[in-house]
C-alpha cells in the first residue's frame, strides 16, 4: 500500500479555523479563532501568490465566549471567570448584530466606476497600459438584474446597421406577422396544400444564474420564458434549452444540470410544454435559456401585441414590479434577506 499524502507532499496549504490546529499554540475549536485567523490567512495567499515574504500569525491565548441560554440571560467565561445575567444577553446582542452589520449596512459603497487609478485593484491594467486603464475608469459596474440584458440603445443602434432578413422565402410557406421589438414573434404558417393557416408563436430568453440553488433557478429560468409566449395569447408546446455550466468536476457539472433542469422540467411540465432539446456549454457561471414554441388560438388577428394596446385598455399584472431592482440591490448588498426571499418565491411560482 501506498501512504497518504502528506502537508509536505502536497506543496503549500493555506489553512485556518476548525480545519487547523498550530504547533505549540493549542486552542479550542471556536469561530473566534477562525475569525482572528483570517486577515493573517489573506495576507500570506497573496504573499505567496507576489512572490512576497509570510507574516508570522501568533493565536490568542483565550477569548470571550457568550452563550444565550435562550430565557434572556447569558453565560460569559474567559479563561478560568465565567459569569451570568441578563445585562450579559444585551451584549452578546449588540455584538452580534454589529457584526451583522459591517457585512450588509456597514460596507462601503461600491462605485459606479473606478476613478481612483491607483488603487490595488488596477495594477493588472496599469501593467497592461494606458488604454486597458482608460477602460477600467469609465467602465460602469456591471448589472445581473433584468436578465443582464445589452442596453436598449446599444442594441437598437447595433441592429440598425445590420441587414436583418424579415421574412422567409416562399418555399417556406410562412409569413411574420409580429416581429421586432413585441414580446414574441408570430408566425403564419400555410398547409402544404395551400388551405388552412395556423399562427405560431416563437421566443426566446435567458438568464445568468442569480442565486445559488440550481433548481429554483431551472423554475425560474423556465417561468420567465413561458411568459413571453403566454403574453401573447399563445398556448406553449416546445421549448429548446440552451444551458452553460460552470468549468468544474464532471460529477458537479453532473448535478448541477441535475437540479437546473429538474427545475425546469416541473414547470414546463405544469404547462403541458414539451423539452424537445437543446445545447450545453462550459462557462464561468451559471445561465439557462429557452426558445419555446407555442400554438396562437384565432391565428394571427388573436394575438395580444403591444402595438395593439390602446388608451383605456386594462392592462394586467400577474406578478409584483420590481424584481430586477431588487436584484440589483442585493448585489450591492442594499437589500434585506425577506425581500429577496419574497420575490424569489413570486418568481417561482
Amino acid at each position: 500500500r501506498t501512504a497518504a499524502p502528506t502537508a509536505d507532499d502536497m506543496g503549500t496549504i493555506f489553512a485556518g479555523g476548525d480545519i487547523a490546529s498550530v504547533e505549540g499554540h493549542n486552542r479550542p475549536k471556536a469561530g473566534v479563532f477562525a475569525v482572528m485567523a483570517g486577515m493573517v490567512l489573506w495576507i500570506n495567499i497573496r504573499a505567496t501568490l507576489r512572490g512576497e515574504k509570510l507574516v508570522t500569525y501568533w493565536p490568542q491565548s483565550s477569548f470571550l465566549g457568550l452563550l444565550g441560554l435562550g430565557d434572556g440571560n447569558c453565560i460569559a467565561s474567559r479563561g478560568v471567570l465565567a459569569t451570568e445575567g441578563k445585562w450579559l444577553w444585551e451584549l452578546k446582542d449588540w455584538i452580534d448584530r454589529r457584526w451583522m452589520w459591517n457585512y450588509f449596512e456597514g460596507l462601503p459603497e461600491m462605485p459606479t466606476a473606478l476613478h481612483d487609478v491607483s488603487s490595488s485593484g488596477s495594477s493588472v491594467a496599469q501593467a497592461a497600459g494606458k488604454g486597458a486603464l482608460s477602460l477600467l475608469q469609465h467602465a460602469v459596474m456591471r448589472c445581473g438584474g433584468c436578465g443582464a440584458k445589452v442596453g436598449a440603445t446599444t442594441l437598437s443602434q447595433a441592429m440598425a446597421r445590420v441587414d436583418v432578413p424579415a421574412q422567409p422565402s416562399e418555399a417556406a410557406k410562412a409569413r411574420v406577422a409580429v416581429g421586432v421589438g413585441d414580446d414574441a414573434a408570430v408566425v403564419e404558417l400555410t398547409a402544404e396544400n395551400g388551405k388552412g393557416q395556423l399562427a405560431s408563436v416563437q421566443t426566446i430568453d435567458f438568464f445568468r444564474s442569480f442565486l445559488d440553488d440550481p433548481y429554483l433557478f431551472g423554475r425560474i429560468a423556465a417561468i420567465h420564458a413561458l411568459s413571453d409566449c403566454e403574453a401573447m395569447g399563445a398556448i406553449p408546446q416546445t421549448a429548446l434549452a440552451l444551458v452553460q455550466v460552470p468549468y468544474a468536476l464532471e460529477e458537479k457539472q453532473e448535478e448541477d444540470l441535475v437540479q437546473l433542469m429538474s427545475g425546469a422540467s416541473s414547470v414546463l411540465r405544469e404547462v403541458g410544454c414539451a423539452l424537445v432539446g437543446g445545447h450545453t456549454c462550459e462557462a464561468k457561471e451559471l445561465g439557462l435559456g429557452f426558445s419555446v414554441t407555442g400554438r396562437l388560438p384565432g391565428g394571427t388577428e388573436a394575438a395580444l401585441t403591444k402595438a395593439a394596446m390602446k388608451p383605456g385598455d386594462a392592462l394586467i399584472l400577474t406578478k409584483p414590479l420590481g424584481t430586477g431592482t431588487l436584484f440589483a440591490a442585493d448585489m450591492r448588498a442594499k437589500a434585506r434577506g425577506p425581500w429577496i426571499s419574497a420575490a424569489l418565491q413570486s418568481m417561482a411560482t
